[in-house]
């Protein structure tokens, strides 16, 4: 009964462990995501602030970098959990190995003691010779091979018993080793983001010296937004009129092949490509709080995309140059129309297509500019239908 109830155990522990281990490596897929964007965020955001820079940009890139650190720590500690209650289970499955192991151990010697005391082993024939008929010796030759079967599946259970045995042995020695390590990688980060913070707070002492700099630049920061989104509108309702029969119309035109691109446009929400090959979203879509001044409010209409120097500018999907701007420094941003859709890719140094041209995904649009105060290369990214602003993250895969 032991024996069959361990089993049940066994079975029913098994699917229990498969779906923690299902979970651990989805964990371990969600950590090695962040911990890319940690390291994005060195290559792109940070690698060249040892040199004159924005230490806002700085402030900005560590706080995005710390953000994901502790993400990275709240999954190391959700791994940390799964793998204690895996060794809990092992430990508790141990213990009733070895328990029923000895009960097997006790009953195969009980029996090895019955069978020499009865002379089984021996005198088999006399056993079989002594039976006073016919029946009785079938029925002592048909016992002898059950006791056969039953001591050979004894030693079978005792030897698989004994496999088990070690076999969790050494899982429960791997899980103590993996829990370690992920402890280890834990005190790492938590000394990485102590060091991060500190960081912080040196740049934040600078800032408050030199408040009115600082300032100056947010503000200019916030005005070259809006110039931005004003253009953009500008344009977009410049197009409309240019597609459209009615002077007051608020929608694109479309022809049956633009309904069609459109129609794929959407039907792709989530799975468009990056607009840039390698990169790491430096600022998110809609209203956000400045880290340094938290009463005011910011505003993003796009997404904002480091990347590294030399980096080029992509179609996210099939579509037509709509038009290409250029402002007064000589930067510039392209659009691309997909149906009633439009892609604005903005921050080039220089662009390779030309207005109207027909262009495919991964279409080589031009060269992101690199600041050189800031030392970084930023993408400024809008998805926009007719003159709605839509939110880049829910269309582009994982940004």
């Amino acid at each position: 009964m032991r024996i069959k109830v361990l089993f049940i155990f066994l079975f029913s522990f098994s699917a229990v462990v498969a779906q923690r281990t299902e979970d651990q490596k989805n964990l371990e897929r969600r950590k090695q995501e962040l911990n890319r964007e940690i390291q994005n965020i060195n290559a792109l955001l940070l690698k060249e602030q040892k040199q004159e820079g924005s230490v806002l940009q700085e402030l900005r890139a560590l706080g995005q970098q710390s953000t994901a650190i502790r993400r990275v720590i709240q999954i190391t500690n959700q791994q940390i959990q799964i793998l204690e209650e895996q060794i809990e289970n092992n430990e508790s499955q141990a213990i009733e190995l070895k328990e029923t192991l000895k009960v097997l151990k006790e009953d195969y010697a009980l029996m090895i003691r019955k069978s020499y005391q009865k002379n089984l082993e021996k005198n088999r024939l006399m056993f079989l010779l002594s039976a006073k008929s016919f029946k009785e010796a079938y029925k002592r030759w048909d016992y002898m091979i059950q006791y056969a079967d039953f001591r050979k599946s004894q030693g079978e259970k005792i030897e698989q018993s004994q496999v088990e045995l070690e076999r969790v042995n050494q899982e429960l020695l791997g899980q103590l080793k993996e829990k370690q390590a992920l402890l280890d990688e834990n005190n790492n980060a938590r000394a990485n983001l102590l060091s991060q913070r500190k960081r912080q707070e040196s740049i934040l002492t600078t800032i408050r010296k030199n408040e009115t700099k600082y300032q100056k630049e947010i503000d200019t920061k916030v005005a070259e937004q809006q110039r931005i989104d004003q253009e953009i509108r500008s344009l977009i309702e410049l197009e409309i009129k240019k597609s459209s029969s009615s002077r007051s119309s608020s929608a694109f035109e479309l022809t049956p092949e633009a309904k069609i691109i459109a129609g794929n446009f959407a039907a792709n929400k989530g799975n468009h490509i990056w607009p840039v090959e390698k990169g790491v979203k430096s600022e998110g879509f809609g209203q956000y709080t400045d880290k340094l001044y938290p009463g005011l409010k910011l505003n993003n209409n796009g997404v904002t995309i480091a990347t590294e120097q030399g980096a080029v500018a992509r179609s996210i999907y099939e579509g037509q140059v709509m038009t290409i701007m250029t402002n007064k420094q000589g930067i510039k941003g392209v659009y691309v129309r997909h149906g009633d859709y439009i892609t604005m890719y903005y921050n080039l140094e220089s662009v390779y297509v030309k207005e109207g041209q027909k262009i495919e995904a991964k279409t080589a649009l031009g060269n992101v500019h690199t600041d050189k105060i800031e030392n970084v290369t930023k993408l400024k990214f809008y998805v926009y239908k007719n003159k709605e602003r839509l939110n880049p993250e829910s269309w582009v895969n994982k940004l």
